[in-house]
């Protein structure tokens, strides 16, 4: 190609581009920290300055490494590259870090033991061995579940330490860390012997074959002589540390990130990567990319305001050129039912106004709050999908609660029954399940007798016939109380722990877990909902039940008018919406109790940020002034975040903070704005220490005292921590 014709295609490739990503895409050598806020064609900064390198001679094809996190985001990558280069494309490593890694190990595997042909284990394939590898140690797995042990295994591998220095950092702290090291000493023994590799492995054995060898090193740092990585705010310490060596060489490390959409800090990503990118490289050249191609100005200066408050950050302020649109509406509702209707009335009214719903997005915390915005939705024959997740009655924990429940209606049902027989783990195998169905095919009983006088099961070995013992044992106490006509929300908590199927979520230790626990409490709410309504005379289970199925089936029905989208935020991360409602703005639920209580509230700020910048035109934020969590009734703040966002970005600017007669606030809280339920009477001052009773929680004691009000309670049933409103919770001083 002549000299004119490629300075011309450089013309081109840059064409279009403002002025700060054409100072990304252009820049020579060093080390290069793009800050991408959101909605600021990160993506197209990227692919073109891949382009750019190509096209200008700065790097062969094969000399440029491009990394990602995901096989969409890659291959997305490798297409868009394609575009701008053609076949060129193919001769450079444009793929995920575990990709990358994979092919670098094919090559250099056999340094560390291993052969060119290892096996890649996957996520079941590891817990398998896990749980071999406690079995082996003599330990209960049903305490200490392969799945919880995994985890901290995986977590310490991704913080670059091995079984030894997990053994030295956690000491013999707890039972549970000692037989995670022992166990991880052992999985990796077996590994390394059957010639695997977790996913895990892929990253760490690749620093190590760079950091034990010498030529390794020299070879790949060299031969990569541009390295680009998308997404850096997600990486974590071994990834670091991987990129860290690659680009020892040249120092060509170009990352696009931003601080402000780091949420993973659960899965291990570390925000320090890219807050400390100019520490590591001083001479890094920095841009800043603010304009925003998205979103309104309103909604950018409502993202702007709230994430201002985060102590770590890299500041940035996005702008656009799109106009200021319309105002951000907040609304306080009663409770979570009063906002399901007020979020689900404004839907219909927009889709009555000409909006379509694939442009509309429901947003939220945690997959338990989806229940009662789906419900309302299908009452209301609006077609929705969940993103990111399984609707709410197909959640796996869902069905097996609601087995548990048919099974206890129906003894005969035999479906249900095989579903539950050994969720969670009893020991109950296959084998010895289809010898119990045949026992009863054979002798003209249902499968509850026949499991019921496991002793009497032809070839059932003494475990299995201990293991159904057990469980029939619970099943007999649980059906006593069906006959007794106990509330079906009573009926159904007490399965939930006597079955011992909380009782293994806990064992998890995954913030996966947590969340099925979350989605429980809630179906334990929906059948309280049913309990409070149902007439005495009816027969409460199986009415409850078929309630249950109808809705269930409503989730098939399709509609060839869009569907309404709800996720969470976190699920949300990457995508855009015209207009977008986010739900439980509450303290305690957004950002959550969990983040309060572990000191993640900027992560929890910083996910705030990332809801509100999905919207393009229109955001709407509730909250209810009480909810029920975990089946109790709470009575809080709404989000501090609500009160973050000034009031001239919103709907209610007008309206004074405090008028006469009005529930004292934290300053800027729009429940400020709202009637007192209670009468104009003193709310009694509490001090740490002081006895109280709750209407809801029973008695217990003052743990803490915050500013607008707050009482920090704990409570002696459940051994709760509860943050209450002094002035709205139905808390008295004894």
């Amino acid at each position: 190609m002549s000299d004119t014709a490629s300075q011309s295609r450089i013309e081109e490739l840059l064409a279009g581009l403002n002025a700060p990503q054409r100072e990304a895409v252009t820049h020579g050598e060093g080390p290069l920290l793009i800050l991408a806020g959101a909605g600021t064609g990160k993506t197209r900064v990227l692919t073109h300055r891949i382009a750019f390198l190509e096209g200008t001679g700065m790097a062969r094809a094969n000399e440029i490494l491009a990394i990602t996190f995901t096989n969409k985001a890659a291959q997305e990558m490798r297409e868009r590259v394609e575009l701008l280069l053609g076949r060129r494309t193919r001769a450079m490593w444009v793929m995920t870090f575990h990709a990358a890694c994979a092919r670098m190990l094919r090559a250099e595997a056999h340094r560390l033991g291993y052969t060119r042909q290892f096996t890649i284990y996957d996520q079941a394939d590891a817990r398998r061995l896990v749980k071999r590898c406690l079995d082996n140690l003599g330990v209960d797995t049903k305490r200490y579940t392969p799945g919880a042990v995994h985890h901290q295994i995986s977590d310490a591998k991704n913080k670059l330490r091995d079984a030894e220095d997990y053994r030295r950092m956690t000491g013999d702290s707890t039972a549970f860390t000692t037989h995670v090291a022992d166990a991880f000493a052992i999985y990796q023994t077996e590994l390394l012997r059957m010639n695997a590799m977790d996913f895990d492995d892929l990253l760490v054995n690749a620093v190590n074959v760079l950091q034990l060898f010498q030529e390794v090193r020299d070879r790949f740092s060299t031969a990569f002589r541009h390295v680009l990585v998308d997404e850096y705010q997600d990486t974590n310490a071994v990834q670091y540390r991987w990129l860290q060596l690659l680009s020892s060489e040249h120092r060509n490390l170009a990352v696009v990130g931003d601080d402000a959409q780091s949420i993973y800090g659960f899965r291990g990503a570390d925000i320090a990567n890219i807050l400390s990118f100019e520490e590591t490289f001083p001479d890094a050249h920095v841009v800043k990319l603010e304009q925003n191609y998205r979103s309104t100005q309103t909604i950018l200066s409502a993202a702007n305001a709230v994430i201002a408050h985060n102590r770590e950050q890299k500041h940035k302020s996005l702008w656009t050129n799109l106009g200021e649109g319309e105002p951000i509406r907040i609304r306080e509702l009663d409770d979570e039912h009063a906002e399901g209707r007020y979020v689900v009335g404004e839907i219909e009214r927009l889709v009555d106004e000409g909006a379509s719903r694939a442009e509309i997005a429901v947003f939220y915390r945690t997959n338990a709050q989806s229940r009662i915005i789906e419900d309302t939705l299908m009452r209301r024959d609006i077609a929705y999908q969940v993103i990111g997740g399984t609707k709410f009655y197909e959640r796996a924990e869902i069905k097996d609660a609601i087995a548990y429940l048919t099974v206890l209606g129906n003894p005969q049902d035999v479906v249900s029954f095989q579903r539950i027989v050994n969720s969670p783990r009893r020991g109950i195998g296959q084998t010895s399940l289809g010898r119990v169905t045949a026992y009863a095919d054979t002798q003209g009983i249902s499968i509850w007798e026949a499991a019921a006088n496991a002793d009497q099961v032809p070839g059932l070995g003494t475990a299995a016939v201990r293991a159904l013992s057990r469980f029939m044992d619970t099943m007999e106490g649980l059906r006593e109380r069906v006959e007794q006509r106990v509330p079906v929300g009573d009926l159904l908590e007490s399965l939930l722990h006597d079955t011992g199927y909380v009782d293994a979520l806990k064992a998890e230790r995954t913030i996966e877990a947590q969340g099925r626990e979350e989605n429980l409490a809630e179906l334990v709410e929906v059948a309280r909902e049913f309990d409070a309504t149902a007439e005495e005379e009816m027969d409460t289970l199986d009415v409850f039940l078929q309630g249950v199925a109808l809705v269930a089936d409503a989730d098939t029905r399709t509609d060839d008018e869009g569907l309404v989208t709800l996720m969470t935020i976190h699920n949300a991360k990457g995508l855009e919406y015209p207009i977008v409602f986010i739900a439980g703005m509450e303290e305690g639920v957004f950002p959550h109790s969990r983040a309060l209580d572990e000191g993640g509230l900027e992560e929890e700020r910083r996910l705030a940020y990332v809801g509100v910048t999905r919207a393009m035109r229109s955001l709407y934020m509730t909250s209810a002034r009480r909810r029920n969590v975990f089946g109790a009734m709470q009575y809080g703040l709404r989000s501090r975040f609500l009160d973050e966002i000034p009031r001239e970005l919103t709907d209610r600017a007008d309206e004074p903070r405090i008028r006469p007669g009005m529930a004292a606030q934290r300053p800027g809280s729009w429940a400020a704005s709202q009637p007192s339920p209670r009468s104009a009477a003193p709310v009694p001052a509490y001090r740490m220490g002081d006895d109280v009773s709750h209407a809801a929680f029973g008695a217990g004691v003052v743990t803490g005292v915050e500013a607008g009000g707050i009482v920090v309670v704990r409570f002696a049933g459940d051994g709760s921590e509860r943050k209450l409103m002094a002035e709205y919770a139905p808390i008295t001083k004894l």
